[in-house]
């Protein structure tokens, strides 16, 4: 088992796993520090590394995180994936054609600015924090009491980075309304609900949100603009969705913008993240590509706790694989209860739907090592691109650790799953199908809410993604409470 570890002293784990391996503290070099963040990495030929000339940068080593320049931060040039003739590329792609959308049909229109320019007050608030703070500690501010959640963050209120996001998608249709249900209770709105119960409520957020160099350039979505997934806009449609629901947990799959992008910006807001990406991501096959995708978790350190937290790289028959997993045990700050939390993304496409299911039982094997006390529930997200019927989701179902599926609560029987998690139409033709899942301790944790699935109709005729939804997976997002009998 290849590991890499992020541990807090606080809450000691028994020291080192068998196998595991030490992370040095990252080089000073910004391009060869973001690439060994984790050791799951395999190496790079040059040919698929292009650096541009010069890219200062200081390392928190004490954290094991990378803060860039400052002055990279409002700039995509701030990548060290982007060569030089790339960034030229970029400046001069077309822009899409206007269409009636968002403020144009309530009122108003104005320039859509991109993320990390002058327009943006929070994005320059945390650069101007680096330079501030020119130390080797990471920019996250002091947090509030546990008792304020992840909402009021000091680096920047959640709902003003949601206003920036709306203005500058104002010339994109509006996004995607959807409900919460409560099991056994119908629609709820989550915001009404006793404040004591919500206070109790972990809240997470399952979502693949489609690696940009991907979209761009490899997955052929037919009938969707590729000016829909310019990601000048397409990064605030994922950041709308991730504020509009405001998780305290942050499952990601298909990040290949983390750290220009989404470690700044969430830790502006009270997140604290790991990153592991794929040994060998087809995202560098892509000319111009902002590096290898993978999978991030991200909690709010309002409500959370770091205990431990491990990259792992899925095995097949004791064979290392291209898949990996985030597994970060978190301590709540509200039941002081701890939990164990893991994201992963399976290999895709059918024909290997073994290689899936050695996959699934490596990362099973794993949790079942990495929480041998019985106090330490459970959840698992992730794309594991397999139905409901594959042999990985019944190993799942099945397994001694006791897991079951949260969005089988939005059927009448509690059953069945939902009848898509993904939906769009390539080449090959259209695939409206349920891969993605989060799964959850059933003895320690209660499910107090799901979110629904938007409809046929709301998702349009040329399905996903569009210029209203990034991804062409949705968003699964749950309410979790421990049982009484667990804080007994």
């Amino acid at each position: 088992m290849y590991v890499h570890r992020e541990m807090n002293s606080d809450y000691p784990t028994g020291g080192q796993s068998p196998g595991e391996k030490e992370t040095e503290p990252p080089p000073a070099n910004a391009a060869i520090a973001m690439y060994h963040q984790s050791p799951a990495a395999s190496r790079l030929s040059s040919s698929l590394l292009t650096l541009p000339k010069e890219l200062p940068a200081f390392c928190a080593s004490n954290h094991g995180m990378l803060v860039m320049n400052p002055e990279l931060l409002n700039s995509r040039a701030g990548s060290p994936y982007y060569s030089e003739t790339h960034i030229d590329n970029l400046n001069n792609k077309r822009k899409k054609p206007a269409i009636k959308t968002r403020q144009e049909r309530f009122a108003g229109s104005g320039t859509v600015c991109p993320m990390g320019s002058g327009a943006s007050r929070l994005y320059s608030s945390l650069a101007q924090t680096l330079v501030n703070n020119n130390t080797t500690t990471t920019p996250l501010a002091q947090h509030p009491s546990p008792s304020q959640g992840c909402h009021s963050p000091p680096g920047g209120h959640p709902l003003e980075l949601l206003r920036e996001c709306e203005e500058a998608l104002r010339d994109r249709p509006p996004r995607l309304l959807r409900a919460f249900i409560c099991p056994g209770e119908g629609e709820v709105d989550r915001e009404e609900v006793d404040n004591d119960a919500t206070q109790r409520t972990i809240r997470v957020m399952q979502w693949n949100i489609l690696a940009q160099a991907l979209g761009e350039g490899m997955d052929s979505f037919v009938n969707c603009p590729l000016e829909a997934l310019n990601w000048a806009e397409r990064k605030y449609l994922i950041l709308e969705e991730i504020l509009t629901y405001r998780p305290h947990i942050l499952c990601l799959q298909e990040v290949d913008h983390y750290y220009d992008t989404f470690q700044p910006i969430l830790a502006s807001l009270g997140y604290r993240g790991n990153f592991c990406p794929k040994p060998w991501s087809p995202c560098l096959n892509v000319e111009g590509n902002n590096g290898p995708d993978g999978c991030a978790l991200f909690y709010d350190e309002a409500r959370l706790d770091l205990v431990d937290s491990v990259n792992v790289r899925l095995c097949a028959l004791l064979t290392p694989t291209n898949q990996v997993a985030v597994v970060t045990t978190l301590r709540c700050r509200v039941t002081g209860r701890r939990l164990c939390v893991a994201v992963t993304h399976l290999k895709a496409r059918s024909g290997w739907e073994c290689l899936r299911s050695a996959q699934g039982s490596d990362l099973l094997r794993n949790l079942a090592t990495l929480t041998q006390s019985p106090d330490t529930p459970l959840l698992v997200c992730g794309d594991f691109n397999a139905v409901p019927s594959e042999d990985v989701y019944q190993r799942f179902a099945s397994s001694p650790l006791i897991l079951d599926s949260a969005y089988k609560r939005l059927s009448r029987d509690g059953l069945s799953e939902p009848a898509y998690t993904t939906w769009k139409i390539r080449p090959t033709g259209e695939c409206c199908t349920t891969l993605d899942y989060i799964w959850y301790s059933r003895e320690a944790f209660s499910v107090d809410a799901v979110l629904d699935m938007p409809t046929e109709e709301q998702i349009g005729p040329n399905r996903l993604p569009s210029y209203n939804y990034p991804s062409d997976h949705l968003s699964l997002v749950c309410d979790f409470s421990f049982k009484k009998q667990q804080e007994e």
